[in-house]
């Protein structure tokens, strides 16, 4: 197998019949779950108005989650950009980096966050999306403050987010390691990975590419109890394939009878078929494989699955059959 890190995103689900507050107090235990596992990083994503995921800012999770473990790297994957302050970014993963010496990340990204364009504005005071331009000064302004206005020591690891060839070739430009979203935009994986190679220009914060890969993943000892498991976020998908968010995270039970269209299930056939989703052989095999045909130098790994037990599990069948 490979010898490269793995890594893990976490988008942290708020299942049906459940409320955010059990969501939030089982990010400490997934924490220090990845840690022991040997995880190499744990991200947060920044999410918004969505009754399937918590709208819990990254740098409370990050800072949550550091208090809770003591080697795993933590940070955001990604804060998005367009909806802070860039001073207000540095100053919090600044005082992150201080507080804890060589563990924290800044990833950065640019979406919204949300599907409602009322919450999307509400979250930049009443401005529209972001242009390119503006997303360019905000990334430049926020790796700006670090150095000359934070700089309390230690600095975060900062990192681009990527799902179009836009991102990563910007990330190229600023010379920042790249976190490829393969696990939203797998079409565009290898035009991003490409492009930001050829492109790649070497900075303070990074003397050469360096490629991490994101990929859902659901481990389980049968490919048909993993499909089991992955059958929620397909129910959540199918809305975010009609523009919406408003689906809850259901149960196996409820998304193994829901009425998916069959374009729906082509698609959603379609995506899973480009991540990794199976029995631990297979899933090994297909993370190797993706490994190798993009170069990655990391994979993280995002599985959204109901129960938090089974979600760990996951990433502990991984874990054991990486290594073989």
């Amino acid at each position: 197998m490979l010898d490269i890190p793995l890594s893990a995103l976490e988008v942290a689900m708020v299942q049906t019949g459940t409320r955010a507050v059990d969501t939030l107090r089982d990010t400490a235990d997934f924490a220090r779950g990845m840690e022991r596992l040997g995880y190499h990083r744990l991200w947060y994503a920044e999410h918004h108005h969505s009754p399937a995921i918590g709208a819990f800012p990254p740098v409370v999770l990050t800072a949550h989650a550091a208090a809770s473990t003591s080697v795993i790297r933590l940070g955001s994957g990604g804060v998005l950009a367009p909806n802070h302050a860039p001073l207000a970014l540095a100053e919090q993963f600044g005082t992150l980096a201080a507080l804890h010496e060589d563990r924290i990340d800044l990833g950065i990204g640019r979406g919204p966050g949300t599907f409602d364009e009322g919450i999307a504005r509400a979250l930049r005071r009443g401005a529209g999306p972001a242009t390119d331009a503006e997303y360019r000064e905000d990334v430049a302004a926020v790796l700006s403050f670090l150095v000359e206005e934070v700089a309390l020591g230690p600095l975060p690891e900062p990192w681009l987010l990527a799902s179009s060839a836009a991102g990563g070739a910007l990330a190229a430009a600023l010379g920042l390691p790249v976190a490829v979203a393969h696990h939203i935009r797998p079409d565009n994986t290898r035009a991003v990975v490409e492009g930001y190679r050829a492109a790649f220009t070497a900075s303070r914060w990074c003397e050469r590419p360096r490629v991490l890969l994101c990929v859902e993943t659901v481990c389980a000892q049968t490919e048909e109890e993993a499909v089991w498991r992955a059958g929620p976020m397909n129910v959540v998908k199918a809305g975010l394939l009609q523009g919406l968010s408003r689906t809850p995270f259901p149960t196996p039970e409820q998304a193994a009878v829901h009425p998916f269209t069959e374009q729906e299930r082509q698609a959603l056939d379609g995506f899973r078929a480009q991540q990794a989703v199976g029995a631990p052989e297979a899933v090994v095999g297909r993370l190797a494989q993706l490994a190798g045909e993009t170069g990655a130098d990391e994979l993280m790994l995002t599985t959204p699955v109901y129960d938090l037990r089974e979600r760990i599990g996951s990433y502990e069948l991984v874990r054991k059959y990486w290594g073989r």
